[in-house]
């Protein structure tokens, strides 16, 4: 399996913040944005990663990530132009994907749980699609799915007026290669942009889509707004200082998944010890 940061967009609802940076390389406490999803694939047991992102964009994520190698992971990049919608991820990606499966992940999406890294690594191999369920207060701002009586999926809409259930699909998808000819095959929607939930009803008329709920003890963060990206900084905060272990620590994933070894740790290590980050990832040594 491969996997697609959607990195992209303009980033105006948090205006001027992002008028000169893209949202996903900002502070989320003490990392870039992107390293929490980034961290979500590789927790996977996902090397091969696309971060699709603008053009201005893209030396700035070059420079931070580079090519993947000091993470034993392999990075490749690729121009959203203009945001015409995360469907347009898979057409994009379409050289890249080749004949694999593939997860989709937003670039401002955090994810964080008990458990979590077994549920990832357990749709690896999805026949169809996997997306998932959150309880959330406010469904009318998301795509939302509807159950049945027997817990099936049986409808999604996005961003609906009257939603029928109050579980919104968080970016997080697996999909296997049928994706990319689904995706090819819908239409724009009237907001001129190619919807990841076309996607989601083209599979679940084909009887493929698996939707689950996620469990209680998993949290799901959306930063796409001034006080979700506040309490987002501040929910890290409160873990990593309470527990003493990093949230989205890409080098502590990479070591931990066996993509780097003790040396390759330490070499990573070394550079960002006046921030405590770095001694952070020495103690792993430890």
């Amino acid at each position: 399996m491969k996997g697609i940061i959607l990195a992209g967009g303009t980033g105006s609802r948090l205006w001027p913040l992002t008028k000169a940076l893209s949202k996903q390389l900002m502070p989320i406490y003490d990392k870039p944005m992107i390293y929490y999803p980034l961290a979500t694939l590789m927790m996977s047991g996902i090397r091969e990663i696309l971060i699709i992102t603008t053009p201005e964009d893209l030396p700035l994520f070059k420079k931070l990530l580079s090519n993947g190698n000091q993470l034993g992971c392999r990075f490749e990049y690729a121009i959203q132009s203009e945001p015409k919608g995360l469907a347009e991820a898979f057409i994009i990606g379409k050289k890249f994907i080749g004949n694999s499966r593939v997860a989709l992940i937003l670039g401002d999406n955090i994810f964080y749980g008990n458990g979590l890294e077994q549920l990832l690594k357990e749709n690896y191999k999805p026949k169809g699609g996997i997306i998932y369920g959150y309880h959330v207060n406010n469904p009318k701002r998301y795509g939302v799915v509807e159950f049945d009586e027997t817990g099936k999926a049986i409808s999604i809409v996005e961003k609906p007026e009257m939603p029928k259930s109050n579980f919104a699909i968080p970016g997080i998808y697996f999909y296997d290669n049928e994706v990319v000819s689904i995706a090819e095959s819908i239409k724009p929607s009237k907001r001129n942009e190619l919807e990841i939930t076309d996607v989601n009803k083209a599979y679940l008329e084909l009887g493929k889509l698996q939707v689950s709920v996620l469990d209680k003890g998993i949290a799901w963060l959306d930063t796409g707004t001034f006080s979700s990206l506040m309490q987002a900084s501040q929910f890290v905060q409160v873990i990593e200082e309470r527990q003493g272990l990093k949230i989205g620590c890409i080098e502590e994933v990479a070591f931990t998944q066996g993509y780097i070894d003790t040396e390759q740790l330490k070499a990573l290590a070394e550079p960002l010890l006046k921030s405590g980050y770095g001694e952070y990832l020495m103690n792993l040594i430890k």
